[in-house]
């Protein structure tokens, strides 16, 4: 069993979405689905899917099938996510997010999110499932291609006049450990999102199974 170390002086959560407070492995791999079905790809079930995703995400797409000699990645990357928003509401959040994100209001910490998804739409999920309102600042990309968000990450800490060794970073992918590396942040990665936990757990960070772990393991300055 992993030994979890408690994070001291933190005043800053830097939140990711997909997976992380939002529950949506399964939308996206009934998106993925639909593309591959329609170039008479296998299909993936969600152990393959959770081997296989990754960041940057065409890359993923190759390891699934997609031949970007036949069509260009923007091609299916913008279909998926006009497949991915037709369900997008029937996804939730994850259970016990909306009693962390108080229970971290409530401590006095600071609270923002870092996305790779698209700005205007997650702003619109934020307001839709009713969270807005405990984020300080809110950070996507703007475009759908799920790049890296390191870059917004460092603009976001400079324009809070944040230091990196009081925000703690919580996702759920190898990706965002990258991205605390960079932010020179803390990082507590969740095992119920895009990456499994054996594959988290080479990180080195602590590995939570659930998200409402959390408030034993992140202490306010």
């Amino acid at each position: 069993m992993q030994h979890i170390s408690k994070f001291e002086n933190v005043t800053t959560i830097i939140w990711d979405w997909n997976g992380t407070l939002f529950d949506d492995t399964d939308i996206c791999i009934h998106s993925i689905n639909k593309l591959l079905a329609e170039r008479e790809l296998e299909h993936i079930d969600r152990q393959r899917y959770l081997e296989v995703f990754d960041f940057p995400v065409r890359d993923y797409y190759q390891r699934i099938g997609f031949d970007f000699d036949k069509e260009p990645f923007e091609i299916p990357a913008q279909k998926f996510i006009e497949n991915y928003f037709t369900v997008v509401k029937q996804a939730k959040l994850h259970a016990g997010a909306t009693r962390v994100l108080n229970h971290f209001q409530n401590a006095g910490l600071k609270q923002v999110v870092l996305s790779a998804a698209e700005q205007n739409k997650l702003l619109d999920l934020l307001s839709y499932f009713g969270i807005s309102s405990f984020f300080e600042q809110v950070r996507g990309l703007d475009h759908d291609y799920a790049t890296s968000k390191v870059e917004l990450g460092q603009k976001m800490l400079a324009n809070m006049a944040v230091e990196p060794e009081n925000a703690c970073l919580i996702g759920d992918t190898l990706h965002d450990y990258e991205v605390a590396c960079s932010l020179r942040c803390k990082c507590i990665l969740i095992a119920n999102g895009h990456h499994p936990a054996e594959k988290l757990k080479t990180s080195g960070v602590p590995v939570l199974s659930k998200i409402d772990e959390l408030c034993n393991f992140v202490i306010p300055a």
